[in-house]
């Protein structure tokens, strides 16, 4: 658990949410009411849909949803396509995703993200997107964050981005071979050559986040290697005589505060 406060539009997140804030995550389709045999159109009711029918007529039509299916009929696809729908239904000043593409299609997805690009252009919104689906966000944000075991390590305008800018040059000297090579400039592509066309010349954005996770992991399986040593010394005392094994209430009894997320004051704190 990451400790602090969050702050939105000026306001404390927990004690005085503000208004105008709407959250898209992937447990929603989990809920067994959703599941249940209900109608999208009442769902669409329910959520005040009546209320913005412009906005919820242009919404069905980008999702391509059919206000007459039965939802427990559906596929997971098409109950994620109805939770873009409802969730996006009343207009929002931000909005924050959650891993909430992860079953969505190729044109879903492109759709969304042209639909709420232009939510933010047009009504100068915001969007939070938390993801590992990069396909198609190529030139979508305005900047982005790289999040490492609970804190921000990097955090880069879309327009002052040194790492991608590096790939994309890379990926242009790729492109510039390649076709020199498709007009005859060149000599013929050799297997090994195309293959590492194939690999290479992918979304410049997706490959700097490779990078960047790649080396998260490393650095982890490392943070666990010392971890594991460190765990099989205190072991090894322990069996020798050399220490008392230690328990959570010791831990507890030096610092409840810490240690004790029972009593634990969050909102005071």
């Amino acid at each position: 658990m990451v400790r602090g406060k969050v702050s939105v539009f000026g306001k404390d997140a927990f004690k005085d949410a503000p208004q105008g804030v709407t959250y898209l995550g992937t447990e929603w389709a989990n809920n067994p009411v959703i599941r249940g045999d209900i109608l999208v159109s009442t769902l669409i009711s329910n959520m005040n849909g009546n209320k913005y029918p412009e906005r919820r007529d242009e919404l069905i039509e980008i999702m391509d949803v059919n206000p007459k299916w039965r939802m427990h009929q559906v596929s997971d696809g098409q109950r994620r396509r109805v939770q873009f729908v409802l969730g996006l239904l009343e207009p929002w000043d931000l909005l924050l995703m959650d891993e909430v593409t992860v079953d969505s299609d190729v044109l879903v997805r492109t759709d969304l993200l042209n639909y709420l690009k232009k939510e933010t252009e047009t009504r100068g919104a915001t969007i939070v997107h938390a993801t590992h689906i990069f396909d198609g966000l190529g030139d979508w944000p305005t900047h982005i964050a790289h999040i490492k075991r609970g804190t921000i390590v990097a955090f880069h305008d879309f327009n002052q981005f040194p790492e991608l800018d590096k790939m994309i040059h890379q990926q242009l000297q790729l492109r510039s071979y390649y076709n020199k090579v498709e007009d005859g400039t060149n000599q013929q592509l050799s297997p090994q050559l195309i293959s590492y066309f194939r690999k290479n010349m992918d979304s410049p954005l997706l490959s700097v986040i490779e990078q960047w996770l790649r080396e998260d992991f490393r650095e982890l399986r490392l943070l666990q290697d010392e971890e594991r040593k460190k765990a099989e010394q205190e072991q090894d005392k322990v069996l020798l005589g050399e220490e008392v094994p230690r328990t959570k209430w010791d831990d507890l009894s030096e610092n409840v505060k810490v240690h004790g997320d029972k009593y634990y004051n969050y909102w005071n704190n």
